[in-house]
Parts: structure tokens; sequence; C-alpha cells
């Protein structure tokens, strides 16, 4: 199953209570791209960098079978940029920096080869980027999953809303669940948000877990897995998006089952994730790795009748 990852490849710079970084490689594509190269061989990558960025990582993307042939490079213009201060609860964070450089004026350009994946992964881009995306594939996919946050719901809400009625599953937190709904309740929430288009909600929470709420009140709760130590949460929902697609494509299912088992993948990427900074652990665990933190996973979950 082909699978076609859009997003942002940057980079950042991150201060929390444990530590900080210089400039390192992040971006939501960045984070999805390694998470599903981790469970599927058929990804292709549609982002846009400059002449600043960090090749070595394109080449490890290549090197786990990512297709970057999507992946633009603007001579002359520099990456995205994004600076950022965690509070001690590592949940809230403080924009010190921005910089949109080349994400400014991205033109999301679909190669060839790629306008017919069956799977798409919309990343946390401009809902106007999403759209055109996805209006320059010539079929309907078997599923798109699309994540976005809630600067796009102050700024572009009318375009959102319209990505949303051409997508499958939104993968939000609960904050954005309730300011996107207007509800409080985030069983209501996901009601409502449901009724704008995607057939799937999933409402991330943090290091309280993740819900998937599926048709005909469909619920399922995954646990987040608690950690020793905690780095950085940047990404991590990235993380947890790429391993929840990237397991659907590997099976090439889409029905509430399947997803109650990609929930748990996610999860369980989404909690390498935050234990370095960056995509640096991400990009490190092993097959073995995956396998014992879904065994850990299962043990958590599991109840004796």
């Amino acid at each position: 199953m082909s699978l076609l990852v859009i997003g942002s490849v940057a980079f950042d710079a991150i201060e929390t209570p444990f530590g900080e970084t210089g400039k390192i490689v992040g971006g939501a594509a960045s984070y999805i791209s390694l998470a599903t190269s981790m469970l599927h061989n058929n990804v292709g990558l549609v982002a846009v960098v400059g002449e600043d960025f960090d090749m070595d990582f394109v080449k490890n993307l290549n090197d786990r079978g990512v297709d970057t042939t999507g992946l633009q490079i603007k001579s002359g213009e520099k990456s995205f940029f994004w600076h950022g201060k965690y509070h001690m609860d590592m949940n809230s964070r403080d924009t010190i920096t921005t910089e949109l450089n080349v994400l400014g004026d991205f033109d999301p350009i679909v190669p060839t080869n790629w306008k017919n994946p069956e799977f798409v992964m919309l990343g946390n881009l401009s809902p106007d980027v999403q759209l055109k995306t996805l209006e320059r594939i010539d079929t309907r996919p078997k599923m798109v999953v699309l994540d976005t946050m809630n600067f796009w719901m102050d700024v572009a809400l009318d375009t959102l809303k319209e990505v949303l009625k051409k997508i499958d599953v939104l993968t939000i937190n609960d904050e954005e669940a309730r300011q996107l709904s207007g509800e409080y309740s985030l069983v209501k929430a996901a009601r409502v948000i449901r009724e704008m288009g995607p057939k799937y909600l999933i409402i991330k929470k943090g290091e309280h877990g993740a819900l998937l709420f599926g048709e005909e009140e469909e619920i399922f709760f995954c646990p987040a897995l608690p950690l020793k130590e905690v780095f950085d949460p940047t990404g991590a929902g990235d993380t947890f998006a790429g391993g929840f697609i990237g397991y659907l494509a590997k099976v090439g299912k889409t029905d509430f089952e399947s997803m109650k088992q990609a929930v748990i993948y996610g999860s369980a990427m989404a909690s390498f994730c935050v234990e370095k900074f960056g995509t640096e652990k991400i990009a490190e665990i092993s097959e073995a790795d995956l396998n014992n933190r879904l065994e850990k996973f299962s043990n958590m979950m599991k109840v004796q009748s």
C-alpha cells in the first residue's frame, strides 16, 4: 500500500527544563516519515526546505526507504525555523521565534508516481496547502488522515472546514477539539466534529493517552506509557500520527478494529519520541525496540478475568 506524507521538514531550537538544543531537524513531516518508515516500505514525501537544510537527514530518510523526490530544495532560501521554550509541566510552551522562510509560499508538487496513493497523511500545515495537495491527487485514497492545530482554527477556519469534508480521520488535542466544536465534553465534541466530515476523530491527551471516536458511538481509549524521563514533547503528536497511519498502510485495512491497534502503535512510537530531543530517539530505535514497547502497552492494558 502506498503512503504519501505531506508536511513541514524544518529546523527547530528547543528549550525544556531539562536542557536545550541548538538548531536541529524538526517539522511534522520529519517525525511522521521516520515513524511510518519503521512500519512500511512504500512511503513518499512532499515538503520543501531551503539550501541550508541538513541533507544527511534526507539521506537517512532515503536509506529507510522514503521516496524524497517530492522534497523541494529552494536554492538561495532558508528552511522553516521554530524556536520554542517549554514550561515545567512540559505541556505548555512559549514560541520565541517563527521564521516561515520557504514555507511561506509552499506550493506542494506531487510527483507523477505519487498521484494515486492509497493512504495520505496531511501533516500540520496551512489548510490551503492541505486542500491543494488533495486536489492534485488523481484518485480518492483509501484513507486520508489530517493533523491541524488551534492556530489554523483562529486564522483559516473556513478553509479548514473545507478540508475536513474531504478526509477520513482528524487528529487533534483535547484543547483543539473543544475549540473546533464549541463543546467542553469530548464525547459531544467528537460528535460535532464528525458531522463536519471526518468519519473518525483521534483526540490526543498527551501524558493522559489518546481517544479514538468512530461511527455509532464507538470509542477506544489508549493510555500513554508512564516514562521515567521526558526530555522533549516536540513532535510526539506527529510521531503518533506516523505510527497510526504507518500501521494501517502496512496491514492495508481501515476498519475500526485495525484503527484501535494503530492507535497503540502510534502511542508506542510517541513514547520513544519524547525520550530525547528532536528526532534523535525515533531515528535510532529498532524493530526489536518497538516490539518490546508494544508488549509493555499490551501488559499495561491487559485485564485478568
